[in-house]
C-alpha cells in the first residue's frame, strides 16, 4: 500500500512539471512571434487566478449545488453519520459537512480547500446498495481525498488548462495579425507551423494532461483510503458494485465536476479513446491493484 502511495505521488509530481514547462513554452512562442514578451503570459496567470480564487473558495458551493445535494445531520441518517465519524477519528481528521444526492447510482464525492472546510456527498444508491464495509472503503476514499488535499491540487492543474487555453487562443490571433507577415525567413516559417501546430493542440493536450493528474489521485486515495480501513476487499467489492450497476449517468452529473467522483458519474465505458478522456481510471485496473493488496 506504501508503494502505491509514493508511485502515485511521483507520478503526478512528473505530471505537474511537465504541465508547467508545457505552459512556459507557449507563453515563449506567444512572445516570439507578437513581440510583446511575456506581458501574454501575465495577463492570462491573472484571469486564470482570479477564476481559481472563486473557485477555491466557492467550489464546494457550487459543485454540492450543481450534485443536488442536501446535508444532513446525525439524527437524520445515523448510520452514515457514525461510519463518517469513526473513519474521521481514525484518521485525525474533522468531521466534514455530510450530504446526500437523491440518486439509485452508487456514487460519491468530497470538496473543499482544506480539512477544516470540507464536504462528502453520497448518493442514495450508494447508501442503500452498498453493505457497511463497502460503503466505510468508499467514504475512506473520499476522505483521503480531503486528507491528501487533492482539490488543492487540481485547482493549480485547472489555473494551468486556463492559461494554456489562453496562451493558445491569443497565439492563433497573433499568426492571423501579424505572425505571418514578420516571420519571412525559413527558420521563422518552420517556427510558425510549428507554433500553429502547438496552438491548435495544446488545449488538447492540457485537458489530457489534467485528466491524467485526476486519474493519478484517483489511484493515491484507493490506496490512501485502504490504509485507513485496513480491509482492501471493501472498496474493492464497492467499485465491482458500481461496475456492474452504475450503467445510467447520473441526474445531474456534469462535466465540470465530473472528476471529483469515486467512479465516473456518466457511468462506465470499455471503450479506450473514451478511457483516455475520462477523469477516472479504468474502473477493472483500480478493483486488480486493490486485490493485489491483499495477497
Amino acid at each position: 500500500m506504501y508503494k502505491q502511495i509514493d508511485s502515485n505521488k511521483r507520478k503526478t509530481i512528473i505530471l505537474m512539471i511537465l504541465f508547467v514547462v508545457f505552459v512556459m513554452l507557449m507563453g515563449w512562442l506567444y512572445g516570439y512571434f507578437t513581440d510583446t514578451g511575456y506581458s501574454g503570459l501575465i495577463v492570462a496567470g491573472i484571469i486564470s487566478l482570479i477564476m481559481a480564487t472563486t473557485s477555491y473558495f466557492a467550489g464546494d458551493k457550487i459543485a454540492l449545488t450543481a450534485a443536488g445535494a442536501k446535508q444532513i445531520n446525525e439524527e437524520q441518517n445515523q448510520r452514515v453519520y457514525h461510519l463518517v465519524e469513526n473513519l474521521c477519528i481514525t484518521a485525525g481528521l474533522p468531521i466534514p459537512n455530510i450530504y446526500i444526492i437523491n440518486d439509485d447510482g452508487i456514487n460519491a464525492f468530497a470538496t473543499g480547500r482544506d480539512v477544516n472546510h470540507s464536504s462528502i456527498a453520497l448518493t442514495t444508491g450508494a447508501i442503500n446498495k452498498l453493505a457497511d464495509i463497502e460503503l466505510e472503503g468508499v467514504i475512506a476514499h473520499e476522505l483521503s481525498h480531503i486528507k491528501n488535499y487533492d482539490i488543492r491540487l487540481m485547482m493549480v492543474v485547472l489555473v494551468l488548462v486556463g492559461i494554456i487555453a489562453l496562451i493558445s487562443d491569443w497565439l492563433l490571433r497573433g499568426f492571423l495579425w501579424k505572425g505571418q507577415g514578420d516571420r519571412k525567413n525559413n527558420a521563422g516559417i518552420i517556427l510558425l507551423i510549428i507554433g500553429i501546430v502547438l496552438a491548435v493542440l495544446s488545449p488538447l493536450i492540457a485537458q489530457v494532461i489534467q485528466l491524467a493528474v485526476s486519474r493519478k489521485r484517483e489511484y493515491l486515495a484507493d490506496a490512501d483510503g485502504v490504509l485507513l480501513t485496513r480491509y482492501p476487499d471493501g472498496l474493492a467489492n464497492a467499485l465491482e458494485k458500481i461496475s456492474l450497476q452504475n450503467v445510467s449517468p447520473l441526474k445531474r452529473a456534469n462535466n465540470a465536476t465530473a472528476h471529483l467522483y469515486i467512479a465516473n458519474p456518466f457511468g462506465q465505458t470499455k471503450i479506450f479513446l473514451s478511457n483516455l478522456f475520462s477523469t477516472h481510471p479504468p474502473i477493472e485496473d483500480r478493483i486488480a491493484k486493490l486485490r493485489q493488496m491483499t495477497k
